[in-house]
Order: C-alpha cells, then sequence, then structure tokens
C-alpha cells in the first residue's frame, strides 16, 4: 500500500474520532480500536464512504491482558505497518483513592499508562527503521497542574506521558520519528458523560471549553513539526504558565476552591 496507516486507540468517540476524520482527510489509511466495536463500524463506514481510505477495524479492550498484541496481530494480519500512532484511549474513574475498588483503579493505569507505553515499545523500533514515523499522545491541562482531589490517577498519568513524550521526543530526534505529548484542557466530547460528571461541568464556563476538531488539529500541527508538547487554547497556556511561576502551595488551595465549585466536594 502507497498510504500510510495511522493507528489511533479510543477511535469511537470525542478526539479519538476527530483524529480519525482528520488523518482520513490527510490521505491516511486508518487502524481504529476502542471497546465498541458498533461505533467503530460506523466510523469505518464513513470513512470509506467520503475518503476512500482503507480501514481497520480492530475492537479490543485495553485494561484486558494481550490486547495490545491483538491489535499488533490484526495489523499484521492486514499485511500493514503502523506509520503514525495516536495514543488516545482514556477516561476518568470518578471518586476518591480510598473510596473505590483497586481493580478498577488497576484497569485504569492498564488503559491510560501501561498500555501506551507497550503499544508505543513495540512501534517505535519499526517506525525508527524506515525514516517516518508520528506518535501523539493525548496527555492533558492536567498534567501540567498539581493534583486535584478525586480522578485521583487521572492528572498522574497525564503528567506521565508529558515526561515521557518529552524524553521520546529527545531520543527520537534525526530518526524521522516525531514524538508530541497533546494537553488538551476541557473538550466538548462523551468523556464526561461517560463518567457520570456532565451535570458538574455546567459549572464550568464556555468560554473554557474548545471542540475536538480544534484539539485535533492543534495537535496535528504540533507532532508535525515536531513539538514535544503543546497545550492547546490560550487560557489552557496561561493556567500552565501561571503553575509554573506562582508557588505551588497557592495553586494547591486555589485547586480545592475549583473543585469545590465545579464538583461540589
Amino acid at each position: 500500500m502507497s498510504r500510510r496507516l495511522c493507528l489511533i486507540t479510543g477511535a469511537s468517540a470525542g478526539i479519538g474520532a476527530a483524529f480519525a476524520r482528520l488523518y482520513a482527510q490527510k490521505g491516511h489509511d486508518l487502524a481504529l480500536t476502542a471497546r465498541r466495536a458498533d461505533r467503530l463500524e460506523a466510523l469505518a463506514v464513513e470513512l470509506r464512504r467520503d475518503h476512500g481510505v482503507e480501514v481497520l477495524v480492530l475492537p479490543a479492550d485495553l485494561s484486558q491482558p494481550g490486547a495490545v498484541d491483538a491489535i499488533m496481530a490484526g495489523i499484521e494480519a492486514a499485511g500493514r505497518t503502523v506509520d503514525v500512532l495516536i495514543n488516545n484511549a482514556g477516561y476518568g474513574l470518578p471518586g476518591t483513592y480510598a473510596t473505590t475498588r483497586w481493580a478498577d483503579q488497576h484497569d485504569f493505569l492498564q488503559v491510560l499508562l501501561v498500555s501506551v507505553c507497550e503499544l508505543t515499545h513495540k512501534l517505535l523500533p519499526g517506525m525508527i527503521a524506515r525514516g517516518y514515523g508520528r506518535i501523539v499522545n493525548v496527555a492533558s491541562l492536567a498534567g501540567l497542574v498539581p493534583g486535584m482531589p478525586n480522578h485521583t490517577l487521572y492528572g498522574a498519568t497525564k503528567a506521565f506521558l508529558v515526561r515521557f513524550s518529552q524524553s521520546l521526543h529527545l531520543e527520537t530526534l534525526g530518526t524521522g520519528v516525531h514524538v508530541s505529548a497533546l494537553c488538551p484542557g476541557y473538550t466538548w466530547s462523551e468523556f464526561h458523560d461517560a463518567n457520570g460528571t456532565r451535570e458538574q461541568t455546567r459549572a464550568i464556563p464556555k468560554w473554557m471549553w474548545l471542540d475536538a476538531e480544534t484539539v485535533v488539529r492543534l495537535g496535528y500541527e504540533a507532532v508535525e513539526a515536531n513539538r514535544a508538547v503543546r497545550v492547546t487554547g490560550g487560557i489552557n497556556k496561561l493556567i500552565a504558565a501561571i503553575c509554573k511561576i506562582v508557588p505551588e502551595s497557592l495553586v494547591l488551595g486555589h485547586v480545592a476552591n475549583w473543585s469545590k465549585r465545579t464538583r461540589g466536594h
């Protein structure tokens, strides 16, 4: 095949689906994975119809052992190699750390951290050998600010993705592989519906939100330019900058107040 292949995790909705549409517009074939096979199939039909690209549908639950190998096997069976990797799969796990089940926290880490590292580790050598690759790790503004109560591991895993991406960015300079961490703030998607926090988000001003298409366009531009980290939106850049210069003790107090306003605790 002459077209490059883009693998997107969490592709069934939101930022993942927006990435799929953008890369299809750019002439890439797609390998789409998420848990909801019906949503993936519907998106595949749309992309084939609108852009004439090949789309591999590879349903998988990244919280399960062996999921990454199953995805890799599906791509290899189609005779393809991955040129672009979008590590996007993720969700929020509401509740305090002490009141949630370890099994749920374990699955959360498997999806947002372990599967990202595993997919990247298994695909990166081939990208380097071929002299071309693009990797976008969808992190978050939450990874650049102090931790917030509830969703305890969310900010921690996103901070990991930022540092992970920076290290890979430096390790791959000059190889033809570009690595970027995409750090959106509040984004219109199904994220808050899936974790049951949509009602709480109504307290967040509309000017703090971006649509998924804008976030994805900025992420695409960042990885093409080989920028290690891209924060989306002026307000989010300002917040990230303030958190670098203001004493963390002061920021933590503001974070606590913000959490009470937007989440009620």
